[in-house]
């Protein structure tokens, strides 16, 4: 059988459909943002952004950008009623001190007990850049990567053991990517949601470990 991987955006909805009612929420840099476009309607998520917002939109309308309104990606973004802007301070005292419930994260590799690499490849000509990336990891009450699950070489990015500098340990909870969501957990991967006509064989192939269905 063959398989379509999903687009960006049918990721993003993906993630978007496990966010619970009421959740406070940190979208990383890079494809998390996408994750705000699509929450469903009905559903609150306060979404907040670690230079200093809560209450963040959805991103705006070509023509009505506002550059002074911005996420952690200086992307321009919207307000939402009753959001408020703050201290970068305040901002990472809300990471650091347990106040979200969901964190959204990009990664270079995920191990499959849950340890985090995203912020430096190693690479010589590479700016390292922690950013807010560990306070958030261990900081939120669920660390989620959204990711390619292949690099550009075709390597899995989901490993037995990171070989990248360590965001943080064990805090991974949930992997979603553009072929299977998995979930990370001290006896290793198990298989939460996979696309249609992909071979559960084939995608431990491409991981290059074990699955439990």
């Amino acid at each position: 059988m063959t398989y379509t991987k999903r687009s960006k955006d049918e990721l993003a909805k993906r993630v978007a459909q496990d966010i619970h009612d009421g959740a406070y929420v940190n979208l990383g840099i890079g494809m998390p943002t996408l994750v705000a476009n699509h929450l469903p309607a009905g559903v609150e998520v306060v979404l907040h952004s670690e230079n200093g917002i809560l209450g963040m939109g959805p991103a705006p309308a070509e023509g009505e950008e506002d550059y002074d309104l911005i996420n952690a990606g200086k992307q321009p973004v919207t307000l939402l009623q009753g959001g408020a802007f703050f201290h970068h301070a305040d901002s990472f005292a809300m990471m650091r001190g347990g106040h979200l419930d969901i964190c959204v994260l990009g990664a270079f590799q995920v191990s499959a007990t849950g340890d985090l690499a995203n912020w430096h490849t190693g690479e010589k000509d590479a700016i390292p850049a922690v950013g807010g990336a560990m306070d958030l990891a261990i900081g939120a009450k669920q660390t989620w990567v959204m990711m390619d699950l292949l690099t550009k070489k075709g390597q899995s990015k989901v490993v037995s053991a990171c070989s990248y500098p360590l965001t943080g340990i064990g805090c991974v909870k949930r992997i979603y990517s553009e072929l299977a969501t998995l979930e990370c957990s001290p006896q290793g991967l198990r298989l939460i949601d996979k696309v249609d006509g992909l071979e559960h064989a084939e995608l431990e192939k491409l991981v290059g470990l074990p699955i439990a269905a």
